[in-house]
């Protein structure tokens, strides 16, 4: 299904709604609690979560909507979908908590096992990304699209590091890559900053759930850049009992030399 200019305005429409409901929540004090998993849940997630469900549901009727904030009981029903909707109605809640603008809103759509669309949308700047595998990536900015490349120019490479999950295996990668630039940067927005050339590579060890990397796999292969795991492959989606990814290498230009830096 190739999303056309209709669909992917209204997806924009709704993320910019989402976005105003979670800043109403970010412009005052909110109280934060636990999931299952120890990870932080606030109203402004369900907020977000709901609008964009609901919004979803009115656009596309016939593909059914899966979010991080879905009942459980709905993503037991997932593995009879061909084509869905993957939402991060917010990514990087620990930055939202922090208060550093670093989260982000993240709409994918799948069909078979593969992101064919992704939007990602900063509540706090305001700016909105998006874009398809073969068919480019965008970044708008007060109505604008501005088409996005990934970084073909020379020096130190430009790396990712997590704000809240850094750990010693990255470090190791980056200690073993040599010249080196390391780029702090939270949430999915770290995609976003490959497509538009602020980053060159970012290196993931460690669980992230499929919702996290749907819509930036889609912007990101939208430039001709790649998300893969160890053995090379792209990252798949909706196909296996669990919702969380194995380790991944997302980079601009895929000949970087990435296996060669792995242990």
């Amino acid at each position: 299904m190739r999303v056309d200019a209709g669909l992917r305005d209204g997806v924009a429409a709704l993320a910019q709604q989402a976005a105003q409901k979670i800043l109403a929540v970010y412009a005052d004090a909110f109280d934060v609690t636990r999931k299952d998993d120890a990870s932080p849940l606030t109203e402004a997630d369900l907020a977000s979560h709901r609008c964009i469900v609901e919004g979803l549901a009115a656009l596309t009727p016939d593909i059914p909507v899966l979010s991080e904030e879905s009942p459980d009981a709905h993503k037991a029903q997932r593995g009879d979908w061909q084509r869905l909707w993957l939402v991060d109605p917010l990514d990087g809640t620990r930055e939202f908590v922090k208060r550093n603008g670093e989260f982000c809103i993240c709409i994918a759509l799948i069909e078979g096992d593969a992101a064919v669309f992704g939007l990602v949308q900063q509540p706090v700047s305001g700016l909105l990304w998006h874009g398809a595998p073969g068919q480019g990536a965008w970044r708008r900015e007060n109505g604008i699209d501005v088409p996005l490349h990934y970084r073909r120019g020379d020096g130190p490479l430009r790396v990712a590091a997590s704000r809240s999950h850094r750990d010693a295996r990255t470090q190791a990668l980056i200690d073993r890559i040599g010249d080196v630039e390391t780029v702090p940067c939270g949430s999915a927005l770290k995609f976003c900053k490959i497509a538009e050339g602020a980053i060159d590579l970012y290196p993931r060890f460690g669980p992230t759930s499929e919702w996290d990397t749907a819509a930036g796999q889609a912007i990101v292969e939208g430039v001709g850049g790649a998300v893969v795991d160890p053995q090379g492959r792209s990252l798949r989606y909706n196909r296996r009992d669990t919702l969380l990814n194995g380790d991944f290498m997302a980079m601009g230009n895929p000949a970087l030399p990435w296996r060669d830096w792995l242990e």
